[in-house]
This record gives C-alpha cells, structure tokens and sequence, in this order.
C-alpha cells in the first residue's frame, strides 16, 4: 500500500485546487457585467443554475447528445487503421520492422490537417451540401470516403502489393483527418456556451473511446477469427453508425444563416488566423502559450510509459489488461467528470485543475519506476498508477478540448479548431522525442518527476489566464462575441 504516499498527494492537491476555484468562483462575478459597470463588483453568478445542463439527463433531454456518441465512435474508429492495428497485420504477414516503423508517418494528416480545414468551413460538400447543409454534409463525404478506403485496404494483399496498401492507407488518414475536422466543427457550431459544450464534448468523448477501442481491441479479435480482410471490411460497416448519426443531428444555427461569398485562397486560408488573433487581443500570446504547453508533460510521459512497464517486469497480457480493459474504464470516469465539473465551476477554473492533475498523475509513474519492479507481484500498483495516470488524462483531455472549442468561433469552427490541436500537439511530439535520451541518463524515476515538475509553469500560466480574462462564460476575452 505503499502507493498511498503518491496518491494521497496528488488527490489532496486536486482537492485544494478545486476548492480554492469554488471559493474564487463564488465570491466574484460575472466579469462582463463588471466591464459594463466600469469596474464595479462582481456578484453574478459565472454560471447561473438554470443554465446548466445536466450530465446524464442531457443523454435523454438534448438531441444532439445521442448523434454526438455516435459521430465520436466514427471519429474513433479511423485513427488506429491507418497504422497501429495494421502494423499487427503488416508484422504477420513478415514485413520488415524498419518497413512497419517508417510508415507510421501514414498518420501525417493529423498533424496538418489545419491545411485544409478552411476550405471546409468556406465551402459547400458536392452532393450532399443542399440537402444536409455544410457541416452534416461534409461528415457524410468524409464517413463515406472512410469506408472506400477501409475497403480497398481489405481488398489489397500487402504481402504481395505493398503499395496498394500504402496509397489506400494514405487516403484513409487524409478521410479521417478531415472526417474529425468535420465532426469538430459540427460540434463546435451546434452549442456555444461553455457549460453546454463540456456536456457535448464529454459525450462525443466517450464516442471516441468506444470507436477506438473498436478499432483496436475489436479489429484484432475479429482477425483471429475471420482473417484482416473481414476485420477491415467490418471496421467500414461500423462506420454506418457515424452515416445515421449525421443524418438525425440538428443542423447547427450557423449552417442556417446565408453564407458569406467565396474568397480568394490566400484570404480562405489566413482569414481565422486573422479573426482569431483579433478576437484573444492582447492575451493571445498567453492563450496560445497555455494551449502549446497543456498537453506538452502528458505527451512525454506517454513516450516512455510502455518501455517503463516492460523494464519493470510486467508481461504483455498484464499491460493490455491494465492499459486497454481497466484503463478504458478509468478513462471514461475522468470524461464523465469533466463533463459534470465544467458547468458547475466554469471553464478556466476546470482547467487549472486539468494542469495540476495531469502533471501531478505522472508522480504515480515516478513511484511505480522506484517501488514497482518485482514484475507480476506489483500488479495491483502497477493498476493504481495507471488508473490515476488514465483518470487525470481523460479529465485533462476533455477539459482541454471543451477551451479549445470555445475559442473558436462558428464562422471558422474547423479552421481554428485544427489550428489548435495541431498547436496542442506539436511542441510535445518534439520533445517526446528525446525522451529516450533522458531516461537513459537520469533513470525512469527522475524522468517522470521531470514530466510533472514541466506541468508547473503551465499551471502559472493557466492561473494568469485566468486572473487575468476573468471567471466567465466564455474562454475568450468577451468584448469580442464569436461569430
């Protein structure tokens, strides 16, 4: 029980954080009714009671919920296609490591998907944009793009025609990419107010999860008993959930108002650039700076995770059983928490308490790499830390992903969104990257204790945005309405 010392802290730290936000977010108001009353003080609630929506009833009460779950399993489901499952395919039919290795960048197009969303947001679907409008009609091209390839994928034989296989794969990350740029979008525009959309993002969330556990898990039980080609032609009938879901979700309110002329390429392209920087103001360099550095600790952690648990003597079924069964499980109690908290706090509050819990979880991996080597006999630690290192993740994750969709407005909701994820990904895919390094000269233990203490400077800064825009609705400064 001798995790108790890692854990106790880190819950104890959480619990300060958050109780601190509620006196903080009690005690003063709403900060755009004090602009209009030239500095007076602030007694409005942040969010008011009857404003917020609850968690499990929004399931039976919003009909965008249930459209959402089944738009996130979709979105799931391409991702570990392109590469992760099928590099289990490509190892059992002999092809080489350095082979497998170097078409992990297949999954290119999620990092620059940004490319291409604006012409997303700008321009109508062929086909289906009369009848669906742009943002449902653009995830039934994308769904149905995601299906063609998954069934040239199945049809290929890489073991003969590699090449087959890589051009459909390539195709099948630029549909996914683009199919998440959709979805995000839709979601984005469907609600604004930042309680309503944590509900909306943990929901979709929690589809996400399911679809990839799908793709994952699901893809290869059903290799081992109907062949890939079945399990890829399976994973593309799946995808018909997504083509129900985009039929039966409410059009979003933006999609109904006429839309602006076409613009030139370079305008497309910069224009949510522009608006998004003119719309933070002055605090865009920190917003960007926090939005940079949130997911930076967590993606370092992350790269060295897996090697920890096998140098500490944990076999491959321990670690699937923990990381892939019991941490789905964790992982969803963390997003139906962040999905309740949101609304009842408010969103900058959630998210200091996302900075301090994602970094502080990785201390557990730090004990894990102290106390944790005696391999099959510390299992139940090895399950506590990553249950704590899952939960504050998932957590982290939503409430990261419910700021970054209130920043972007309806006008240019892919655009932006993209914009910011790849923004999110990008510094800590770098340094995740030198993570061997360093682990080989301070040990797994010190390495892990870096991960957290990186996360510091990044709560600071979630503090000053804080302190400094104010306890709002709205992520973004409120002198400037989104679109």
């Amino acid at each position: 029980m001798a995790w108790v010392i890692v854990g106790i802290p880190i819950l104890w730290g959480i619990w300060i954080t958050l109780s601190k936000a509620l006196i903080l977010f009690r005690r003063r108001g709403h900060p755009g009714a004090a602009r209009q009353q030239n500095g007076a003080s602030m007694n409005a609630p942040t969010v008011a009671r009857s404003e917020r929506t609850p968690f499990w009833s929004a399931l039976f009460t919003d009909r965008r919920i249930a459209p959402a779950v089944g738009l996130g399993f979709t979105s799931g489901i391409p991702f570990l296609l392109v590469y992760a499952t099928q590099s289990a395919w490509l190892s059992d039919i002999g092809i080489s490591i350095a082979t497998i290795g170097l078409l992990s960048e297949l999954t290119l197009a999620y990092k620059f998907k940004f490319v291409w969303a604006p012409f997303l947001d700008r321009y109508d679907p062929p086909l289906f944009g009369r009848a669906l409008g742009r943002r449902r009609g653009w995830i039934v091209v994308a769904q149905l793009s995601v299906m063609a390839m998954l069934a040239g994928i199945a049809f290929g034989d890489p073991a003969n025609w590699l090449a087959w296989t890589i051009a459909f794969s390539l195709a099948l990350g630029f549909a996914g990419a683009t199919l998440d740029l959709v979805i995000d979008g839709w979601r984005i525009t469907s609600v604004r107010p930042p309680e309503k959309q944590a509900v909306l993002s943990s929901w979709t969330e929690i589809g996400w999860r399911l679809g990839n556990l799908a793709a994952g898990a699901g893809a290869l039980f059903l290799a081992d008993r109907i062949g890939w080609r079945g399990a890829y032609l399976g994973m593309g009938a799946l995808m018909s959930v997504g083509m129900l879901a985009a039929v039966l979700a409410p059009e979003p309110p933006s999609d109904l108002r006429p839309h602006q002329p076409r613009a030139g390429f370079v305008d497309t392209v910069w224009a949510p650039i522009r608006e998004l920087l003119t719309r933070l103001g002055p605090m865009a360099p920190a917003i960007l700076l926090l939005i940079a550095g949130f997911r930076m600790p967590g993606y370092v952690a992350s790269a060295m995770a897996i090697p920890l648990f096998k140098h500490q003597g944990f076999s491959n079924t321990d670690i699937a059983t923990v990381t892939k069964l019991f941490g789905f499980w964790i992982g969803l109690g963390g997003t139906f928490l962040a999905g309740a908290l949101i609304p009842r706090i408010g969103m900058l509050p959630s998210l200091l308490i996302g900075t301090v819990a994602g970094s502080a979880s990785h201390l557990s991996l730090a004990y894990l790499a102290a106390h944790g080597g005696d391999g099959g006999a510390a299992f139940w630690t090895f399950a506590i830390t990553v249950g704590i290192d899952g939960f504050a993740y998932a957590f982290a994750s939503v409430v990261l992903i419910t700021y970054m969709s209130t920043l972007a407005s309806t006008e240019h909701a892919a655009s932006q969104f993209g914009l910011l994820t790849s923004l999110c990904a990008f510094p800590g895919s770098v340094l995740a990257g030198l993570s061997g390094f360093v682990v080989e000269r301070t040990g797994f233990t010190w390495f892990f204790v870096w991960t957290s203490l990186i996360g510091l400077p990044v709560a600071l800064l979630a503090l000053y945005v804080w302190v400094k825009v104010g306890l709002s609705d709205e992520a973004a400064p409120q002198a400037a309405a989104n679109s």
